[in-house]
């Protein structure tokens, strides 16, 4: 990451006075912890928010967003630096293309990220997105497949457009609980995820709503209908993960690549070479030699063979 341009985070400034305090004391939090590099991969289908996330962690508009394309054409990495410390944030193309995943993005994202370590994954979705079919899971599948079942234990769900009605008169909560649920399963079949796995730690799921219309509390800060001050409630969740005793993920050639089958075939080749010279091949010589010992031979054969002996 050494390349890649660091900007001071002045975005940060634009928050109100209350998130501010508490953004810094989270950050301080992880430095307390000796982590002053915190990057966070940002993932999901196209036209759900993911850029818009993005541009709202930051305070800023870091990346462009358009009513008329749902996200850039290629990952971009947005790096700010505050006080010693540097968050970098890195926003990704959609994984489906006429309803299949995107191969190609996915393949783009991956040779974007080599050499880099991913901290935490923001798997983004729409709250009012009211099903997950199988498309999900694949998507799921794929991003699993990429970076292995690990990714997931320093994964949070983000789900945005977070200020609505809920249908059928449930309750923003009840809602929210079973959008929050269904998602989760899809996550735990895609990813092949076992109870037993991450021992048993849950994958955090957050509020969003990026839109300039999201209403605001005493203090200006930006709240979803249940009151909580979502951009605070992000990080703070973020952190959380960051300290969960997980491993980040360090996207290397191996895990691209996946393991050489060249070299996994070379080590195979003396067990190989063994079965089939005890199992084939001496049982071969063992059959011939049989045929050959049990043969009748004719009795112009046996007539030669006892004048020669009478000879000796």
């Amino acid at each position: 990451m050494a390349s890649q341009l660091i900007r001071e985070w002045s975005g940060i400034q634009q928050f109100p006075a209350a998130t501010q305090a508490k953004l810094l004391e989270l950050l301080g939090k992880l430095k307390q912890e000796n982590v002053s590099t915190l990057t966070i991969l940002v993932m999901g289908k196209g036209g759900v928010g993911k850029s818009s996330t993005v541009n709202s962690i930051t305070g800023e508009r870091a990346v462009a967003v358009s009513a008329f394309q749902s996200e850039g054409p290629r990952p971009v990495m947005v790096s700010r630096s505050r006080a010693g410390f540097t968050l970098n944030v890195i926003d990704t193309p959609g994984l489906v293309e006429g309803g299949y995943v995107n191969d190609q993005a996915l393949d783009m994202i991956k040779r974007f990220l080599l050499n880099k370590t991913i901290d935490v994954l923001l798997y983004v979705d729409r709250l009012d997105a009211y099903r997950v079919d199988n498309l999900d899971r694949q998507v799921i599948k794929a991003i699993t497949d990429s970076f292995g079942k690990e990714i997931w234990s320093r994964a949070l769900v983000v789900l945005t457009h977070a200020q609505l009605s809920p249908p059928d008169g449930l309750q923003y909560d009840d809602f929210f609980s079973r959008r929050s649920e269904a998602l989760l399963k899809v996550i735990r079949l895609g990813a092949r995820i076992r109870k037993q796995d991450f021992q048993g730690t849950a994958i955090p799921v957050v509020l969003v709503e990026n839109s300039g219309r999201c209403t605001k509390n005493e203090s200006d800060e930006k709240i979803i209908p249940n009151g909580i001050a979502w951009i605070p409630n992000l990080v703070e969740t973020i952190t959380h993960v960051v300290s969960n005793g997980s491993k980040a993920i360090l996207v290397d050639k191996k895990l691209i690549e996946g393991p050489n089958p060249d070299a996994r075939g070379k080590i195979l080749i003396p067990f190989i070479l063994a079965f089939q010279y005890f199992f084939v091949i001496k049982q071969i010589q063992r059959a011939i030699k049989d045929d050959i010992a049990s043969e009748s031979k004719p009795s112009w054969e046996l007539r030669d063979m006892g004048s020669a002996s009478r000879k000796f």
